[in-house]
Parts: C-alpha cells; structure tokens; sequence
C-alpha cells in the first residue's frame, strides 16, 4: 500500500474545501467591513432598499465563513454564504452572468466559484477535521 492510499483523501478535501472558501471569503467581507459597506450600500440606494440592509453582510461575509472554516454547523453556514452569494450575483452582476471576461473565463467566475463551493460544503457536510461533528449541519 503506497503512501496515497493510506490517506484519507475524502476528509482532507473537505477540510481545504472549507478553508479555501472560508478564507478567501472572509477577506472578501473584512475588506467590505472596513468600507463600511459602502459599495453594498450604493447598489441597496441604487434599488431603493434602505442602507442598513448592507450591515446583513457581516453575517454571510464574516460570521458564515468563520463558521465554515472551523467546522461548527457547516452546512448551515455555507448555506448562508450561498444565499448571501447568490444575492450578491442577483444584485451586482445580473448583467455579467452570461458573458466571458477579457480572459476567457465566466464573467462571475468568483462569485461562481464562492456560490458553488458554499453548496458543496453544504452537500457534503464539514468531514471529521471540524470543531463539530454531531448535528445533522455539521
């Protein structure tokens, strides 16, 4: 049996699925906290939505990534930054959805990638290198 086998892949894919969403997310919503949301804020006035809706970010843009990056209730975290990044899509980038960037690549390719990360986090649950392995959204 050669080294590879003897790991157990599926558990550690897991735990970088979690730490490459959460991370990067999280310094996603660091630096809109420290704009004071104010981009989040132009688009929420720009639709006639009251300002304070913006501070909602925290929760999908920090609380929500720091959860899925130490394993408490994963599930129900990346289901929060899914719906968060999927209102992100819906509000900022309606009109970039179908296109291609000046690379090739989707034009909400990050917005993607953070949505669909959050949803197999949410499928496949945070793995045995969590804070918390018990509740059903672990």
């Amino acid at each position: 049996m050669n080294k590879l086998e003897k790991l157990d892949n599926r558990e550690t894919g897991l735990l970088l699925q979690r730490l490459s969403i959460g991370i990067l997310i999280l310094f996603h919503g660091i630096a809109n906290m420290n704009s004071n949301y104010s981009f989040i804020k132009s688009l929420l006035n720009g639709m006639g939505v009251p300002e304070f809706i913006a501070y909602l970010g925290f929760i999908g843009e920090i609380i929500a990534p720091i959860l899925i990056i130490i394993g408490f209730k994963a599930r129900l975290a990346s289901l929060v930054l899914a719906f968060f990044m999927l209102t992100a899509i819906l509000m900022a980038h309606t009109a970039d959805i179908f296109t291609l960037n000046q690379f090739g690549g989707w034009g909400i390719e990050l917005a993607g990638l953070y949505l669909f990360g959050a949803i197999v986090i949410f499928l496949l649950g945070a793995g045995k290198y969590a804070v918390s392995t018990s509740s059903k959204w672990d």
